[in-house]
């Protein structure tokens, strides 16, 4: 039976009544902690919390110590059990974060949200405070977003802790933080954050109604939301920015973009997003004009590299000779010799195997992953070649390939290139060159109809915006920003005094 199912009522005024529901609703659990105090005869208290979810050391210094040497018989002496609990509240507890609860549905979410909660017999209500102690994964470099020039800081799995992030970039009253629980089983806790004189109302509501909507037992990771409120599901493009960077995070609010915070993940979720935001890094910002713009260059050349390459190998090899010099291809003809395999077979063979030593060393320990990929790469590549398995012209071309797939910023970019080169690679093995044209040619009408929360997954290149090209292909220098991009359709595009 799920606690989502139970018909919850309200707190009962019997003390030992709201314990025995409490201890059958939680299926008699060991770490379900129940400790009764009594000042004085006529008095009874308890304080329940889940061990292992609070800080003890704060319970014991403050909260029972309080109970236990400032709740006199004197002080008690007289009340009844609603000025008593009065008096825990107002006098005897003293915590900054505090309040007070009816309702039995409330209760539980919060004793298992890391919250102690105090009774006393005779109220029919219980004292929240907040005190959560779970071990959490201390503030590092992020692991996926790498920069040489720039904050060291990433998200955590603590919800609290990475609204606190953002928070410390982003000192503005008009940063606004608001909280839903999402998932009947887990009561995952998901926050959005936005500059609300900045971002968009009718994009605030519509995250709102998408999240709403959702209706499933757990929410464990960003990703679970990300499919529930995306577009559309039938593209290999990521339509939802994540990043586990609180700057760049910081950015994305700042040009009026909305932030979905997770509790248990430090990926965060940005939107709406666009095709050429997958390409940019923190890093531009941080480096000059003309280097960021360089770098944009550089990744998006190998965006069509990892693309392109190895299908257009084949297609040269296969069915366009001719424009490969002659000394090329008597050389490639020549290394081709002992191979048995056409090209689109030996291409789609050795990113299939390229694949396997790329998964695998991400899941073998990492004591031994670097080891394994580096006999995969040589030892295995070498091997091949030596045995007439495949030409030394296609080790060079999938090790391109697989380098360029690195320089993509955001893994679910490079993710989608992968995946597309395995169709054009079959279609330059079918038709060649013109293969190639038709698969580019599906792709762009495919991008130019993707939608992120509504908007056009290709702005600003289409529908065309000329304003907004200063910070998309290329990287303007600061002075020249003074708006935000007019794509997310923000309350105020001034970035910058215009008037100077």
């Amino acid at each position: 039976m799920h606690l989502k199912d139970t018909n919850f009522g309200t707190l009962s005024s019997c003390l030992k009544d709201n314990q025995m529901q409490l201890v059958q609703l939680l299926g008699k659990s060991t770490d379900l902690i129940i400790k009764e105090l009594q000042p004085d005869q006529a008095t009874q208290i308890a304080v329940i919390y889940i061990d292992g979810l609070i800080d003890t050391q704060v319970l014991h210094h403050s909260i029972l110590f309080s109970l236990q040497e400032r709740c006199t018989p004197d002080q008690l002496r007289d009340l009844d059990a609603g000025q008593k609990f009065e008096l825990l509240h107002k006098r005897i507890l003293m915590a900054g974060d505090m309040s007070v609860t009816h309702d039995l549905e409330p209760f539980i979410h919060q004793l298992l949200s890391g919250n102690v909660m105090v009774m006393v017999d005779g109220t029919p209500a219980a004292l929240r405070i907040g005190l959560p102690g779970w071990e959490d994964r201390n503030v590092s470099e992020p692991s996926s977003q790498t920069v040489v020039r720039g904050p060291m800081e990433g998200f955590t799995e603590n919800l609290r802790t990475n609204t606190a992030l953002l928070r410390r970039k982003i000192k503005d009253s008009q940063l606004w933080l608001e909280t839903f629980q999402i998932g009947r089983v887990t009561q995952t806790s998901v926050s959005i954050m936005y500059l609300t004189h900045i971002a968009s109302p009718e994009l605030v509501q519509e995250v709102k109604r998408r999240l709403g909507k959702i209706d499933t037992d757990s929410i464990l990771e960003s990703g679970y939301i990300e499919e529930f409120i995306q577009d559309t599901a039938g593209t290999p493009f990521p339509t939802i920015y994540n990043s586990d960077r609180p700057d760049s995070i910081a950015a994305g609010i700042l040009e009026g973009k909305v932030a979905i915070l997770v509790d248990g993940t430090p990926f965060v979720l940005l939107v709406p997003s666009f095709f050429v935001a997958f390409f940019q890094s923190p890093e531009d910002y941080y480096q000059r004009a003309d280097i960021g713009t360089l770098l944009r260059f550089i990744r998006f050349l190998s965006f069509f590299i990892t693309m392109l390459a190895p299908s257009f190998y084949v297609a040269v090899t296969t069915y366009h000779q001719e424009m490969i010099p002659t000394t090329l291809v008597i050389s490639l003809a020549a290394q081709r010799e002992s191979v048995p395999f056409p090209a689109v077979v030996e291409a789609l063979l050795m990113e299939l195997t390229y694949e396997i030593l790329r998964e695998a060393g991400v899941r073998i320990p990492k004591n031994v992953g670097q080891a394994i990929s580096i006999v995969g790469t040589l030892v295995i590549g070498q091997a091949a070649v030596s045995a007439g398995f495949i030409s030394s012209a296609m080790v060079i071309i999938v090790s391109i390939t697989a380098i360029s797939s690195f320089v993509i910023p955001e893994t679910g970019m490079a993710i989608a290139a992968r995946m597309i080169r395995f169709a054009l690679i079959a279609l330059a093995g079918f038709i060649g060159l013109y293969g190639i044209l038709f698969g580019i040619f599906i792709i762009v009408l495919h991008l130019a109809s993707l939608r992120s929360f509504g908007m056009p997954y290709m702005s600003p290149i289409g529908p065309y915006q000329a304003d907004d090209l200063k910070d998309s292909l290329l990287r303007f220098p600061w002075p020249r920003l003074k708006s935000r991009p007019a794509n997310s359709k923000i309350q105020n595009p001034n970035r910058q005094d215009t008037t100077k």
